[in-house]
């Protein structure tokens, strides 16, 4: 008879989800699905707050990557006063993004992933950790925790304190860079560069040991969508969206960020929390595309920094038009954390930088304000509607992690198809169902704001366990 496989809870990732596979008579898988199964209602509280609060209230929604929804509240809000902030308070607000795509990538990377890449997907479980990338490399390891270390003390010394800082307002920053945290911050990003360049070199060596993987890890054409610059570079805090299909070749250029709803709509379907963003002039659900470092890099016509320019050349080579296997988010990771390191060094190379001008203040001039910038994890979308006294009276926020939906469900199918065989279970197989996952490196804390009603089973359990009533919805 066919039945039905569960993966719970899925492991190394940030958020609680399960994964279904449907299994023929023959134990073939017949169809997946990822379940984003914990419920955040943001969009819902907000209401009725001032405006002047969102930035620091919405960055609660993640401990993992605050940051990102400061910058998108706090740019949301600067078009609901309808301000420029001064220069300065954009570099600062630049080099805290780049502070954070740092340590959110080395944490990705290094922790949640190496354990697969450094001993391998059929390693012993007990051992395929973070302890024992620690065992087997302790060079590795202590490279990761370091590089995420400076990551994050880059944004503390910005904005007071590692998590959920708010440094960022609107308008711009609440404190200028001092003479002595410039300097500290840049004396760190030498040793930085220096450890991203040795963790990309280790990596290439490695890809050929994985190659079955990079053939079926989410290994099918999608369209790719982020920002660039307007001169079509990669851009993590401003800019416009770009589209580019799967041959490469641009479909939608130069959007203006406010205009995003001309090319993104949502769906919701009934087994997850998470919505499912599709490209518009597509439909549901052809309209399928994947943003984050894999998506930035395919679209992007360089990075813009020497080092990263060099090595974003090399991951282009990997595939004719974009490199389509979600497998190279991982190497995609890697060639940011040295672009954002480069960037880093640029701007506060800037003597700008040090200016005491950092806030343009105002009233609420405008009943609508739309901010994007780019997550470690993909685009990020934070549109709000006020009224005359600057009190929210709706909000949508279009996650990076829900951008990938679609390529996440359809990922795990195509690993589950290709590993997993239903009369001979192995723990490797099953772990590589969990690993494309891990690919996307979701933040699922952060994406969970579906509308609507998902399935929910309650059941009665006496003290031995058993069912002794339950409930269905």
């Amino acid at each position: 008879m066919s039945r039905e496989l569960v993966i719970e809870p899925v492991t190394r990732i940030e958020g609680h989800a399960k994964i279904t596979l449907q299994l023929d008579d023959q134990g073939t898988v017949t169809d997946a699905h990822l379940h984003v199964t914990q419920f955040r209602g943001f969009e819902k509280f907000c209401e009725g707050r001032p405006l002047t609060e969102m930035p620091s209230l919405t960055a609660r929604t993640c401990g993992i990557c605050p940051v990102s929804h400061l910058l998108a509240s706090s740019k949301a809000c600067d078009e609901l006063l309808a301000v420029e902030i001064p220069r300065a308070a954009n570099m600062l607000r630049r080099v805290l993004n780049l502070a954070q795509i740092t340590q959110s990538h080395a944490l990705s990377f290094f922790h949640l992933s190496s354990p697969d890449l450094l001993l391998g997907m059929d390693a012993d479980p007990a051992k395929r950790n973070l302890l024992g990338v620690l065992a087997q490399r302790p060079d590795l390891a202590r490279d990761g925790i370091r590089l995420r270390q400076i990551g994050q003390t880059i944004i503390e010394i910005l904005g007071g304190k590692k998590i959920h800082p708010a440094w960022t307002v609107p308008g711009g920053v609440n404190e200028p860079l001092t003479a002595d945290k410039h300097q500290r911050i840049r004396a760190m990003l030498p040793e930085a560069l220096a450890i991203a360049r040795k963790t990309i070199h280790w990596f290439k060596n490695s890809l050929e040991e994985f190659s079955e993987e990079a053939r079926a890890f989410g290994n099918f054409p999608t369209l790719f969508m982020g920002l660039v610059t307007p001169e079509g570079l990669l851009e993590h805090y401003d800019g416009v969206l770009r589209v580019c299909d799967a041959q490469g070749r641009i479909i939608a250029d130069k959007v203006p960020t406010d205009r995003y709803a001309d090319i993104i709509a949502e769906a919701v379907e009934p087994f997850s929390f998470m919505k499912f963003p599709y490209y518009k002039p597509m439909g549901y659900p052809q309209g399928i595309y994947r943003v984050g470092p894999l998506a930035r890099l395919n679209i992007c016509d360089r990075c813009g920094t020497p080092i990263a320019d060099q090595e974003w050349a090399e991951f282009r080579q990997l595939q004719r038009g974009a490199v389509l296997s979600s497998f190279h988010y991982h190497y995609a990771r890697l060639v940011e954390i040295i672009y954002a390191i480069e960037r880093m060094e640029q701007l506060l190379a800037d003597p700008e930088i040090l200016s005491d001008y950092v806030r343009a203040r105002a009233r609420p001039n405008r009943l609508e304000g739309i901010g994007v910038a780019e997550a470690p994890r993909g685009t990020l979308i934070h549109h709000y509607k006020i009224d005359r006294n600057g009190l929210i009276t709706w909000a949508n926020l279009i996650i990076a992690t829900g951008h990938n939906n679609l390529a996440m469900n359809r990922g795990v199918l195509q690993v589950a198809q290709h590993f997993v065989d239903g009369q001979k279970l192995q723990e490797g197989m099953l772990n590589r169902v969990e690993a494309i996952i891990r690919c996307f490196d979701p933040c699922l804390s952060c994406a969970t704001h579906a509308v609507g009603k998902m399935p929910l089973r309650i059941q009665l359990l006496d003290p031995a366990g058993k069912v002794v009533d339950e409930l269905q919805r």
